[in-house]
């Protein structure tokens, strides 16, 4: 019984976490597309059978299914819930052209099938500004406070109460900056801009890269300089100032997630990173034990990355719609059927490829595979 109980500690969470994110992400294209005048069947929290629901006085069918992983919004001349455009589409009534999606103009188009992934970065926005008007943002001086011996920066002659100036060009203002510039090295040499007793210097480091265990037991690979800042505090902002730094925050996390998947695609960085539900389950779960603000705060940092993933360019993700809007405007005129059914084929390849890995990696498979011929 005592599984059960710790099962739901984690699966509850991840519900709930991935309701929201979903239910966000499929209200900016339902909201979309009923600006642009778009009829919308059926909107859909989860895949398969219906759980329960209700019809708007719109005609929309809202739904939570069976299938808990996903969702979609379905409009009027869709075929599936990929929205692949129906084959009768082209032989409909004027008075069904003016609601059907894919009758509106390429701009209407591009910007419902866009507004699902800008949603899911809105919602972080707010979330996140929110908590830097309320609760602060953290921040810990970029002083150095410690320097462990034998360390990268005791080679490289950082001392304690240097102030970080920046790294690689990057500026740093606060400790939190240099974690997340560390985050993304693979190992690298750096060089270190510091102000040490009113004077400016610049200093070589050659980060060391260490291997540590996370709270799920997954081995990462991080790369450490070897020094400690301070005591956090958290700075509360007026509210433009908290959306312009919410904003620096959504930018940078951005930023970073598309630079660790160029360096897995190098080979600098391992693949082992990579998280699939039960990662996420398992993420959501510990999350939740620091209470509601933690777990929101964890909803608006998936956000990003759920946003940034649905933009990449594969059939069946929002991403992929929007290639094909590309190739449409540079053509004059939409890809044939056959080669949107093909790109739609090969995109769910891919995306299912995917989720079998994380999976996979989730459960220390491919790690297990690794040892074996390593």
């Amino acid at each position: 019984m005592a599984w059960i109980t710790g099962g739901l500690g984690y699966i509850l969470p991840f519900l709930v976490v991935l309701t929201v994110l979903v239910f966000v992400h499929e209200l900016g294209h339902y909201l979309a597309a009923r600006r642009n005048g778009v009829r919308v069947e059926v909107f859909s929290v989860g895949f398969g059978p219906e759980l329960f629901g209700w019809t708007a006085r719109s005609g929309t069918r809202w739904r939570v299914s069976v299938v808990p992983f996903g969702g979609y919004v379905k409009m009027f001349g869709d075929a599936d819930i990929a929205s692949a455009p129906d084959s009768g589409v082209e032989n409909i009534s004027e008075a069904d052209k003016a609601v059907s999606f894919f009758h509106k103009r390429l701009l209407q188009r591009v910007e419902i099938v866009a507004a699902g992934p800008l949603a899911n970065f809105l919602f972080s926005l707010v979330v996140v500004s929110g908590f830097y008007v309320t609760m602060g943002e953290p921040f810990t001086s970029n002083e150095v406070g410690k320097v462990l011996a034998g360390s990268a920066a005791e080679r490289a002659g950082i001392q304690p109460h240097d102030v970080i100036l920046a790294v690689d060009g990057t500026p740093i203002e606060r400790f939190e900056d240099l974690v997340h510039v560390m985050a993304l090295n693979s190992g690298t040499p750096v060089e270190i801009r510091l102000r040490r007793d009113g004077r400016e210097l610049t200093l070589p480091a050659t980060p060391v890269m260490t291997e540590e265990k996370n709270v799920f037991g997954n081995v990462q690979r991080i790369a450490r300089l070897g020094i400690s800042g301070g005591t956090p505090e958290f700075v509360r902002h007026d509210p433009a100032s908290a959306i312009w730094r919410a904003s620096l925050t959504t930018w940078n996390l951005t930023v970073g997630t598309l630079e660790a998947v160029g360096q897995m695609i190098a080979g600098r960085r391992s693949s082992d990173e990579l998280g699939g539900p039960i990662t996420i389950a398992k993420m959501s779960g510990e999350v939740a034990r620091g209470g509601v603000v933690a777990l929101i705060n964890f909803m608006a940092m998936l956000s990003i990355n759920l946003g940034l993933i649905n933009l990449f360019p594969i059939p069946v993700l929002d991403g992929g719609h929007l290639l094909f809007y590309a190739a449409e405007a540079i053509r004059g005129r939409p890809l044939g059927q056959r080669a949107q059914e093909f790109g739609f084929r090969i995109g769910l390849a891919l995306v299912l490829t995917l989720m079998v890995f994380v999976t996979l990696n989730d459960l220390g498979v491919i790690a297990f595979l690794k040892g074996l011929v390593t």
